[in-house]
């Protein structure tokens, strides 16, 4: 997809994610090799998919919402 510059809201989910990475993770430490960076980028990405509440899936967690929204689970009853 393109995005024309200066238009990020042309992929506004993008953005926000994008937005709180950088706030949660690259602005907030002090990085000393690229393996630390990558390490604690699987570990709030762990966090944000598994733990991490969202508003916008009704307070859970992406892999909480998404196993309860998939066919296998809603046909199991």
């Amino acid at each position: 997809m393109h995005i024309q510059p200066g238009k990020p809201t042309q992929n506004a989910y993008i953005e926000r994610f994008n937005r709180t990475f950088r706030t949660e993770v690259l602005d907030r430490y002090v990085f000393t090799s690229l393996h630390e960076v990558r390490r604690m980028a699987e570990d709030w990405r762990h966090r944000y998919n598994h733990t991490r509440p969202h508003r916008a899936l009704g307070g859970l967690p992406p892999v909480r919402f998404a196993m309860a929204h998939s066919p296998t689970a809603s046909s199991s009853g």
